[in-house]
């Protein structure tokens, strides 16, 4: 197949799949100088959960564009927010300048904020807010190479350090590639399209989101790019998400003031999960046993459940904001004088 042969193939794949687009892009170039946009999630519902208040601080763990940070300092609380991605914070300390020292960003995962909050004078706080999707900014930004709607290198870092996308697809065996699949994307044919993977990469290195797309969907088409969940396994793995969502759960628990309240946002089954079940673990009065004659008190109580079921969009956001339909909201506030076992206190 000639170069241009080949090119028309694929640039028809491409319309066949979300209207893609075939973007040129510098591969020296990470991050591109475009205008930042991010439209926060769930935005009405997660001023109402946290309370912002003057005298009360409250830490965004996942800054992005600033728009929930925004809310919650019009509220008149003072906010931290976390954020591995330049772009992000320059965005942000521009557009959220005129709070002056009632917002502060920092360059760091949100799990290194246990670690770096004292160090800033803070100790007790009134509110958290993880959001663990990816902005709508890094999405649309194909030299990210987040998305497999826009040709882009396989990169898919959150910030501009460590390996990338490229990197996994190209160097990890077929087993450890079959098991990010599998436990990162709930991908059912993970073996297969790990083996798909290694037999490509010997001819030629996958080095771009459509390369990697097309050789996934091996000429399928749906109303779910085949690619989906691949390209998710992969961006948890580059990003070592599961690790610093596990690492920060109990370390911004002991840091919660009592009332103090912890908001997650979700956009996949198995963060939920994880958010779900420390909740729980932390939010049950008394455990059972059936050795026991009788329940016990939760040593491990930390937690008051503020919402029961998860709280998902309302239609009015659904209709203006299509990305919102996966998101998932937990919260729950912080009761007085309980320990958390391994926690600060």
């Amino acid at each position: 197949m000639t170069r241009l042969q080949h090119k028309i193939k694929r640039n028809r794949f491409l319309r066949a799949h979300h209207d893609f687009a075939t973007t040129t892009f510098s591969f020296s170039t990470h991050f591109m100088n475009t205008s930042f946009r991010h439209e926060p999630v769930l935005a009405r519902e997660i001023v109402d959960f946290l309370r912002p208040a003057p005298g009360r601080t409250i830490i965004d763990g996942t800054l992005g564009g600033g728009g929930h940070s925004s809310l919650l300092l019009k509220g008149g609380a003072r906010v931290i927010g976390f954020d591995r991605d330049p772009e992000a914070l320059a965005h942000t300390r521009d557009f959220l300048s005129p709070y002056g020292e009632r917002f502060t960003a920092v360059d760091g995962n949100f799990a290194t904020a246990p670690e770096v909050l004292p160090g800033m004078g803070i100790g007790g706080i009134d509110g958290v807010l993880l959001d663990l999707g990816v902005s709508s900014h890094q999405l649309d930004t194909p030299e990210r190479g987040f998305s497999f709607q826009r040709e882009g290198p396989l990169d898919m870092r959150m910030g501009n350090s460590g390996m990338t996308a490229a990197d996994l697809v190209n160097k990890l065996p077929a087993p450890e590639l079959a098991r990010i699949f599998r436990d990162y994307g709930d991908e059912p044919r993970a073996i297969q399209f790990a083996a798909r993977i290694v037999r490509a990469r010997k001819k030629k290195p996958l080095g771009t989101t459509a390369e990697l797309a097309e050789l996934i969907a091996g000429g399928r088409s749906g109303p779910r790019h085949p690619a989906t969940r691949v390209f998710q396994a992969l961006r948890i793995a580059v990003n070592d998400e599961i690790a610093s969502l596990e690492q920060a759960l109990p370390a911004f628990a002991s840091m919660l003031a009592p009332g103090g309240r912890m908001a997650v946002i979700t956009f996949h089954s198995l963060e939920d999960r994880i958010v779900k079940h420390f909740f729980r673990r932390h939010a049950t009065i008394e455990i059972d046993d059936p050795t026991w004659p009788a329940p016990r008190p939760n040593p491990e109580l930390l937690f008051q459940t503020v919402t029961h079921r998860s709280v998902t969009a309302a239609p009015d956001e659904l209709s203006s904001n299509p990305r919102s339909r996966s998101a998932r909201l937990r919260v729950v506030e912080r009761l007085g004088g309980a320990v958390l076992k391994g926690g600060v206190e």
